[in-house]
């Protein structure tokens, strides 16, 4: 592996899917403003997640329409121009 080309400011972050307000610690160097207080009393930065395992159809074994900021109606759009 290459030397210095690694962070080294890691630390605890909690990871947090919007889909179903899931939530996990583990480490990152992810910048991030926002804080949250976890299960242990301790406060963590937060970094919110669209998608994680406990939502991706591949883990679940079934589809969930998760919708964030209308990204499958610009699909489709974005599509449908090229059928015609």
């Amino acid at each position: 592996m290459k030397k210095d080309i690694h962070p080294e400011n890691y630390r605890l972050v909690v990871f947090k899917d919007m889909s179903n307000d899931y939530s996990f610690v583990s480490k990152s160097c992810a910048p991030t403003s926002e804080t949250m207080k976890w299960e242990d009393g301790n406060e963590y930065p937060l970094i919110k997640l669209e998608i994680s395992h406990k939502s991706h159809p591949f883990f679940t074994g079934k589809m969930q329409l998760v919708d964030t900021a209308g990204r499958i109606d610009k699909f489709k759009t974005r599509y449908s121009k090229q059928k015609k």
